[in-house]
């Protein structure tokens, strides 16, 4: 049967915005961007994206702990930077999101990961003003 697997993340959604100019004001390295917006009318507005996330972690390689995910390998490297994506949000009306994406294994001996917040990240989502995004699917047979 195939394994849990999952991945943390930070995003900043919006429309009619430039990542690479977010990467420089930021001052951080993004894992993904999508830059659709930037020339799309505004007639038929486009979403684009700048996201800074962990890789995905399958749990028979490691222990799936999304605390520690999210709390280590997201929040730590990017709470310096609180008030300049606070700034940034503001700027260029950007929606800021912390979220989680798993694959749960649909084998009935392996155990569903925790998913869960600590306080420092719900503290920090709520001065940032961000959502919280919890995405699942089920892992297919092999």
């Amino acid at each position: 049967m195939a394994p849990n697997k999952g991945r943390a993340y930070f995003a900043l959604v919006g429309y009619h915005f430039n990542p690479d100019e977010i990467t420089g004001i930021l001052g951080l390295q993004p894992t993904t961007t999508n830059d659709a917006g930037v020339n799309s009318s505004l007639d038929k507005p486009v979403i684009s994206s700048w996201e800074f996330s962990t890789q995905t972690i399958t749990s028979a390689s490691q222990d799936l702990d999304i605390y520690k995910l999210i709390d280590d390998d997201i929040l730590k490297k990017i709470e310096p930077a609180k008030q300049k994506i606070i700034d940034v949000c503001k700027s260029h009306n950007l929606s800021p999101r912390i979220g989680v994406v798993l694959t749960l294994s649909i084998d009935r001996h392996e155990t569903s990961p925790d998913v869960g917040f600590g306080a420092r990240v719900i503290k920090f989502c709520s001065e940032i003003g961000a959502f919280i995004n919890v995405d699942y699917e089920l892992s297919e047979r092999i």
